[in-house]
């Protein structure tokens, strides 16, 4: 035990090391982490012998990734994503989710059993684990290039949705496929029961677990504990949906949507809303760091000399498979930029999913050698082929070009933005008798000076780069429009207006922000 401990310090600190160094360089750190991790698994480097058989033990990678890692990421990204975000993207989020991952699974599974040669089981197994993505090394991208936040919504999005999908096709593939195909027309009857069953179950438990905690939040105001809670949630409802056979990272996602939404909505003050995602972000950090570097090392068990031939077969039929789902799925989507389709269908990276469900197959698996062989093979393409050239690819299609003096301007707003929130705080405070009037006049000096100078400052930027003047007129434009969006969200709530008209106001809105958006 005090060895697997030092072991796992000396990883954390590799990790976090080649993370620090890759966000120094403003490099994307998931894709620097598997390649120094694949660089460190096939070279012999004194000292880490030990750590990469630790890491390369399928059932340390497996419980790593499922058990330890996957509720946390998932239950942070969900607990971030604002609802009204995703209810404005539902259209293209779910057509990407269900639609194009279906497409993929089957256009994969076929090929890989009709070209490839693989048994009809093992070829749906790959393809279902070529149906999950992971945004982590996209988004990290999109950050840095200030691609349109809705883009970063739409993929993370379907990220969240086809990972509880991808799962379930690959239970579905590796236990009871040949089963049901036995049974003809009754047996697909039944996988479909099964997929929906699942998917459903997960998402039931989750929404009951997410009501719950979310009450609960209202009877503390005690941040330290509502973090805990959150912990709670998130892997309780992963290993309570897991325990029963339902999908356990639906579970996890839809509890934390309505945790981070409705909980957060009426139940966590300001502190207790900034401690927890500053909680995550960290635990986040830290688990991605640990992820990737541990899929570099893992994917050094490929041997690519004897079956290369299957390897570069497998990678093509997964990228055709993607394009054809991005592409068929988002045509019924309306007015959805064709460069955005571009970024989404080569930004449907490959991750540590894909290579801890393939370590799962039991050791009697009829194929599961060449399982791991071609999972391994297209996730270290996709993360560092694909993952490497997405950011070249924005820069070429011209999704986002980062205007002069944007970062000096993000910042002095920024900046406004807490001086007017912290002397309206201050100004309470004094009302309430919570400090005194010398208190508050001596800090309100403080805060108008500071108002000041950055007010100055986004004067003079204005001067220096009147093309920002266009962009806080888009800018103004859009948040206007979400906001009636929002106010007609309001009147039927209250039962002031129908559904029927409710769907007709948000639909003329979501035209006028297309229009915006493909100006732009």
């Amino acid at each position: 035990m005090h060895g697997n401990f030092e072991l796992i310090l000396l990883l954390m600190a590799l990790a976090i090391g080649i993370t620090a160094v890759a966000k120094k360089l403003n490099q994307p750190y998931p894709i620097a982490l598997v390649i120094v991790g694949a660089v460190i698994g096939l070279v012999p480097i004194p000292g880490l012998e030990e750590l990469k058989h630790f890491v390369a033990e399928d059932e340390v990678f497996r419980f790593a990734i499922i058990s330890l890692f996957l509720p946390a990421l998932l239950g942070d990204a969900a607990f971030k994503m604002p609802w009204s975000h995703l209810q404005a993207n539902r259209q293209p989020v779910l057509l990407l989710a269900f639609l194009t991952t279906l497409l993929s699974f089957v256009i994969v599974g076929v090929t890989a059993n009709l070209w490839l040669g693989l048994s009809l089981q093992v070829a749906f197994v790959f393809a279902a684990l070529m149906a999950a993505t992971d945004p982590v090394s996209v988004i990290s991208i999109f950050k840095s290039q200030r691609v349109d936040h809705r883009l970063a919504t739409v993929i993370e999005g379907e990220s969240l949705l086809n990972d509880g999908i991808a799962v379930v096709l690959f239970q579905i593939s590796a236990y009871y496929l040949v089963e049901y195909m036995a049974q003809g027309a009754l047996g697909f009857a039944l996988g479909g029961w099964m997929f929906v069953k699942v998917a459903l179950g997960g998402a039931a438990i989750g929404a009951v677990l997410g009501y719950v905690f979310s009450q609960l939040t209202r009877l503390f105001d005690d941040y330290p504990l509502e973090i805990l809670f959150s912990m709670l949630l998130f892997y309780g409802a992963f290993f309570l949906a897991e325990s029963i056979h339902v999908s356990g990272v639906i579970a996890v996602v839809v509890a934390a949507i309505i945790f981070g939404n409705y909980g957060a909505a009426i139940g966590m003050s300001p502190t207790t809303k900034l401690n927890i995602r500053s909680f995550w972000d960290v635990t986040a950090q830290l688990a991605n760091s640990l992820v990737f570097l541990m899929v570099g090392l893992e994917i050094t068990r490929i041997d690519v000399l004897d079956r290369w031939w299957l390897i570069v077969a497998a990678i093509l039929a997964v990228l055709v498979a993607r394009a054809v789902g991005v592409y068929v799925a988002l045509a019924f989507a309306k007015k959805f930029p064709g460069k955005w389709q571009h970024i989404l269908n080569w930004g449907g990276l490959k991750g540590s999913l894909s290579i801890a469900l393939a370590l799962s197959l039991p050791l009697s698996f009829a194929g599961r050698e060449v399982v791991l062989l071609l999972a391994f093979s297209v996730v270290l393409f996709s993360l560092v082929v694909q993952g490497l050239t997405v950011k070249p690819l924005i820069a070429w299609l011209g999704v986002r070009a980062e205007e002069a003096g944007m970062p000096e301007y993000e910042q002095a707003i920024s900046e406004i933005q807490r001086c007017k929130a912290g002397l309206a705080r201050l100004k309470g405070m004094k009302e309430e008798a919570l400090i005194s009037g010398v208190v508050y006049e001596r800090l309100k000096q403080e805060y108008e000076e500071r108002l000041r100078g950055s007010k100055a400052e986004l004067e003079a930027l204005y001067a220096r780069h009147g093309e920002l003047q266009e962009e806080q007129l888009e800018l103004a434009r859009e948040q206007a429009l979400y906001s009636e969006y929002e106010a007609v969200q309001e009147l039927a709530k209250r039962h002031v207006i129908s559904d029927v008209t409710l769907e007709e106001e948000q639909e003329r809105i979501s035209d006028l922000l297309e229009e915006m958006r493909k100006e732009h």
